[in-house]
Protein backbone atom coordinates (compact mmCIF):
# COMPACT_ATOMS: atom_id res chain seq x y z
CA UNK A 1 0.00 0.00 0.00
CA UNK A 2 1.35 3.40 -1.01
CA UNK A 3 0.75 5.82 1.85
CA UNK A 4 0.84 8.87 -0.44
CA UNK A 5 -2.27 7.73 -2.34
CA UNK A 6 -4.21 6.06 0.47
CA UNK A 7 -7.53 7.70 1.29
CA UNK A 8 -6.97 8.14 5.06
CA UNK A 9 -3.58 9.73 4.49
CA UNK A 10 -4.81 12.11 1.79
CA UNK A 11 -7.82 13.13 3.87
CA UNK A 12 -5.56 13.75 6.87
CA UNK A 13 -3.15 15.86 4.80
CA UNK A 14 -5.96 17.97 3.34
CA UNK A 15 -7.66 18.29 6.72
CA UNK A 16 -4.46 19.41 8.42
CA UNK A 17 -3.62 21.92 5.67
CA UNK A 18 -7.13 23.41 5.74
CA UNK A 19 -7.15 23.48 9.53
CA UNK A 20 -3.78 25.24 9.67
CA UNK A 21 -4.80 27.79 7.06
CA UNK A 22 -7.90 28.67 9.09
CA UNK A 23 -6.00 28.55 12.38
CA UNK A 24 -3.94 31.50 11.23
CA UNK A 25 -7.04 33.65 11.68
CA UNK A 26 -7.83 32.77 15.27
CA UNK A 27 -4.39 31.78 16.55
CA UNK A 28 -2.31 34.78 15.52
CA UNK A 29 -4.92 37.51 15.85
CA UNK A 30 -6.95 36.24 18.79
CA UNK A 31 -4.63 33.84 20.64
CA UNK A 32 -7.04 30.90 20.40
CA UNK A 33 -6.00 27.31 19.89
CA UNK A 34 -7.76 25.07 17.37
CA UNK A 35 -9.51 23.29 20.24
CA UNK A 36 -10.69 26.59 21.74
CA UNK A 37 -12.01 27.72 18.35
CA UNK A 38 -13.97 24.49 17.98
CA UNK A 39 -15.48 24.92 21.45
CA UNK A 40 -16.27 28.57 20.73
CA UNK A 41 -17.96 27.68 17.43
CA UNK A 42 -19.93 24.84 19.04
CA UNK A 43 -21.19 27.13 21.80
CA UNK A 44 -21.99 30.09 19.56
CA UNK A 45 -25.24 28.67 18.24
CA UNK A 46 -26.59 27.70 21.66
CA UNK A 47 -27.68 29.38 24.85
CA UNK A 48 -25.97 26.66 26.87
CA UNK A 49 -24.81 23.07 26.61
CA UNK A 50 -23.64 20.30 28.89
CA UNK A 51 -19.87 20.23 28.93
CA UNK A 52 -19.92 16.49 28.25
CA UNK A 53 -21.69 17.07 24.93
CA UNK A 54 -18.88 19.26 23.58
CA UNK A 55 -16.64 16.31 22.77
CA UNK A 56 -18.94 14.84 20.18
CA UNK A 57 -19.74 18.25 18.68
CA UNK A 58 -16.09 19.20 18.30
CA UNK A 59 -14.41 15.78 17.76
CA UNK A 60 -12.22 16.56 20.78
CA UNK A 61 -11.52 14.18 23.64
CA UNK A 62 -12.43 14.96 27.25
CA UNK A 63 -8.98 16.31 28.11
CA UNK A 64 -8.89 18.63 25.09
CA UNK A 65 -12.35 19.97 25.91
CA UNK A 66 -11.43 20.42 29.58
CA UNK A 67 -8.26 22.37 28.75
CA UNK A 68 -10.08 24.57 26.25
CA UNK A 69 -12.89 25.28 28.72
CA UNK A 70 -10.46 26.08 31.53
CA UNK A 71 -8.48 28.56 29.46
CA UNK A 72 -11.57 30.15 27.91
CA UNK A 73 -13.19 30.53 31.32
CA UNK A 74 -10.00 32.10 32.66
CA UNK A 75 -10.00 34.52 29.70
CA UNK A 76 -13.60 35.55 30.40
CA UNK A 77 -15.07 34.00 27.24
CA UNK A 78 -17.40 31.50 28.90
CA UNK A 79 -18.80 30.39 32.19
CA UNK A 80 -19.50 26.98 33.70
CA UNK A 81 -21.94 26.10 36.43
CA UNK A 82 -23.18 22.84 37.91
CA UNK A 83 -26.29 21.34 36.34
CA UNK A 84 -29.14 21.50 38.87
CA UNK A 85 -30.53 18.20 37.52
CA UNK A 86 -27.21 16.36 37.90
CA UNK A 87 -24.42 18.06 39.85
CA UNK A 88 -21.82 15.87 38.12
CA UNK A 89 -22.50 17.74 34.87
CA UNK A 90 -21.47 21.28 34.05
CA UNK A 91 -23.54 23.67 31.98
CA UNK A 92 -21.40 25.82 29.70
CA UNK A 93 -22.40 29.10 28.10
CA UNK A 94 -20.61 31.86 26.28
CA UNK A 95 -20.27 35.21 27.97
CA UNK A 96 -20.74 38.40 25.93
CA UNK A 97 -16.98 38.57 25.35
CA UNK A 98 -17.05 35.07 23.85
CA UNK A 99 -19.95 35.92 21.56
CA UNK A 100 -18.21 39.12 20.46
CA UNK A 101 -15.01 37.23 19.71
CA UNK A 102 -16.94 34.67 17.69
CA UNK A 103 -18.58 37.44 15.64
CA UNK A 104 -15.12 38.91 14.90
CA UNK A 105 -13.61 35.62 13.78
CA UNK A 106 -16.44 34.21 11.66
CA UNK A 107 -16.17 36.61 8.70
CA UNK A 108 -12.41 36.04 8.50
CA UNK A 109 -12.79 32.26 8.70
CA UNK A 110 -15.55 32.34 6.10
CA UNK A 111 -13.36 34.40 3.76
CA UNK A 112 -10.57 31.83 4.01
CA UNK A 113 -13.00 28.98 3.43
CA UNK A 114 -14.43 30.79 0.40
CA UNK A 115 -10.91 31.28 -0.95
CA UNK A 116 -10.21 27.57 -0.64
CA UNK A 117 -13.49 26.61 -2.28
CA UNK A 118 -12.92 29.06 -5.16
CA UNK A 119 -10.46 26.50 -6.52
CA UNK A 120 -13.47 24.27 -7.29
CA UNK A 121 -16.31 25.02 -9.67
CA UNK A 122 -19.91 24.66 -8.48
CA UNK A 123 -20.21 21.05 -9.67
CA UNK A 124 -16.95 20.10 -7.95
CA UNK A 125 -18.07 21.74 -4.68
CA UNK A 126 -21.35 19.82 -4.81
CA UNK A 127 -19.53 16.58 -5.64
CA UNK A 128 -17.08 17.15 -2.78
CA UNK A 129 -19.90 17.74 -0.29
CA UNK A 130 -21.69 14.61 -1.47
CA UNK A 131 -18.53 12.52 -1.42
CA UNK A 132 -17.60 13.66 2.10
CA UNK A 133 -21.10 12.87 3.36
CA UNK A 134 -20.95 9.39 1.84
CA UNK A 135 -17.48 8.68 3.20
CA UNK A 136 -18.52 9.80 6.68
CA UNK A 137 -21.61 7.60 6.58
CA UNK A 138 -19.55 4.57 5.55
CA UNK A 139 -16.88 5.24 8.15
CA UNK A 140 -19.56 5.43 10.85
CA UNK A 141 -20.97 2.11 9.64
CA UNK A 142 -17.54 0.52 9.98
CA UNK A 143 -17.18 1.92 13.48
CA UNK A 144 -20.55 0.55 14.54
CA UNK A 145 -19.95 -2.91 13.13
CA UNK A 146 -16.29 -3.24 14.02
Amino acid sequence: MNLQVSLPYRLAVVSEAVSRSLAAVYAQRFNLTRDEWRVLAALAGRDSILGAELGSLTTLDKMQVSRALTRMERDGLLEREPDAADRRNLIVRLKPAGRALYRKIVPMAQAREAYLLESLDADERAALATALDKLLQRAKQLQEHG
